[in-house]
């Protein structure tokens, strides 16, 4: 029998509002502490940050984690383990909710070369990431740490190019199939590095700038226009359902149909499920593309009269998932992992901010030379955090969005997801055979790279081609 006095009735929804309680103050402490304002960390960083240290805190008088106390469990379950899984549920839901925003006008060529480029530098980015890292921890399980698990580097991409989510969904993978101890915490504090790295890159990189006299764009504060949360094509806000409403639960039905899918292809193929459910991010984007090809279907045929969903709307519901999925997803961090791997750790930290800057950096100015540096920080930003971190530091150079870079991060993920998916079946493969995995990214990475250049080159091989003018007499 459920008492509703129990810590089991309560323990869930006592943590979800500890980690938006994080996120208020977090928020107030970036308005009012021009140091963090500088810093330029992500509010949703400094939140889990701030959790982290106090659930560490605790432990000093209490004996365990804040979160691993009764006031937070839910039947057996600890505080930890329930942030886990919130971190692995609000990273496909956030990805569905921005999935199901409708698309805007055609591109021209140009601007459909730009996006292609950008997104095959986004894969270029998780290669680059994923060759270095793995290149780090077969040195240290051949030499001084020889119960590392030699593919673990590969988390890196995962980490700073994915995110909180991804990272936790490999490193847990890890654990689970692969015997990789502290595995999921391993994940989460890359994540969280790779948080930070975009604060440092992306404020030593603006110092740079105003130190060469770069001008800046000036913004302004603007409300969101009334038609943006209410088109006269859409439903109405109030209607028999609020129109917030409808979209939760287009939202939900796709999540729905995303868990058949998988646990249909986890009957078929068991001992895939950790790898299955480990894509829950991808199958959910699949099944939002149904959803919205649904929709789009029902009004074709005059079933439905009105537009059911709102960008408005979705874009703010994607954000609030991915804000907790990130705090989640650092508040979970456990010190006690931390120790065991503190080298590894900062070195793939150091490896990931570097490489990640330079390569950016470089492509950047040869590829997208118009507006090479609002394309870098809102590469490198993604690259290093997610999408709102790159959205933020472009900010910072483009406030009213003038340039072409915030569309790229945004249609750039289909290209993306494209050519990245083999680096998502590599990850399985690397800890069986991290050598050849090694090597199969390495060769990966040169393909994609002739991919990015690809003009350049055949111009460069169509010059030294190109016939003579003399004749022959």
């Amino acid at each position: 029998m459920q008492n509703f006095w129990d810590f089991d009735a309560w323990g869930t929804v006592n943590l979800v509002a500890v980690l938006l309680l994080g996120l208020l103050v977090a928020n107030i402490l970036k308005k009012n502490i021009k140091l963090l304002q500088q810093a330029m960390i992500p509010t949703s960083v400094l939140a889990g940050l701030l959790l982290f240290a106090l659930s560490n805190v605790w432990s000093l008088f209490g004996g365990v984690q804040l979160f691993e106390t009764d006031f937070f469990s839910n039947r057996g379950l600890s505080g930890t383990y329930i942030l886990e899984i919130i971190t692995f549920h609000a990273l496909a839901l956030g990805f569905i909710a921005q999935t199901l925003v409708e698309s805007p006008r055609a591109f021209t060529k140009k601007r459909a070369n730009e996006i292609f480029n950008t997104g095959v530098t986004t894969v270029s980015t998780y290669l680059l990431q994923g060759i270095l890292g793995m290149g780090v921890t077969i040195i240290a399980a051949l030499t001084f740490m020889p119960d590392l698990l030699e593919a673990s580097g590969l988390i890196l991409p995962f980490g700073y190019g994915q995110g909180t989510g991804q990272a936790l969904n490999y490193g847990s993978i890890y654990e689970a199939e692969h015997g990789f101890v502290g595995g999921k915490t391993f994940g989460l504090t890359i994540a969280a590095l790779g948080f930070l790295s975009a604060s440092i890159g992306g404020v030593v990189h603006l110092n740079i700038l105003r130190h060469r006299g770069y001008k800046f764009r000036e913004g302004t504060e603007s409300l969101t226009p009334t038609e943006a949360i209410e088109n006269e094509n859409e439903i109405p806000m109030n209607g028999a359902i609020d129109k917030l409403t409808v979209q939760v639960t287009l939202i939900a039905i796709a999540y729905l149909l995303t868990y058949g899918v998988m646990y249909g292809l986890g009957l078929l193929l068991p001992g895939m499920k950790a790898v299955i459910y480990g894509f829950n991010f991808l199958f959910g984007v699949l099944m939002a593309l149904a959803v919205k090809a649904v929709l789009k279907l029902l009004k074709k045929r005059g079933i439905t009269k009105k537009q059911y969903t709102n960008n408005f709307l979705l874009t703010h519901l994607s954000n609030l998932f991915f804000d907790i999925m990130i705090v989640a997803g650092i508040a979970a961090i456990r010190i006690s992992v931390i120790k065991d791997y503190w080298i590894i750790l900062l070195i793939l930290a150091v490896i990931g901010i570097l490489f990640t800057y330079l390569y950016n950096y470089y492509v950047s100015k040869r590829l997208f030379g118009e507006y090479k540096e609002e394309q870098f920080l809102a590469m490198y930003g993604m690259l290093t955090g997610t999408a709102s971190t790159g959205v933020m530091l472009l900010r910072e150079l483009d406030p009213k969005y003038e340039t072409p870079a915030s569309d790229n991060l945004v249609y750039q993920n289909l290209p993306a997801i494209i050519f990245g998916f083999p680096l998502m079946l590599l990850a399985t493969l690397a800890p069986v055979k991290p050598y050849l995995t090694w090597f199969i990214l390495l060769g990966f990475f040169i393909v994609m790279n002739v991919i990015l250049w690809r003009e350049k080159l055949f111009a460069r091989f169509a010059k030294k081609k190109k016939p003579t003018d003399s004749t022959d007499k």
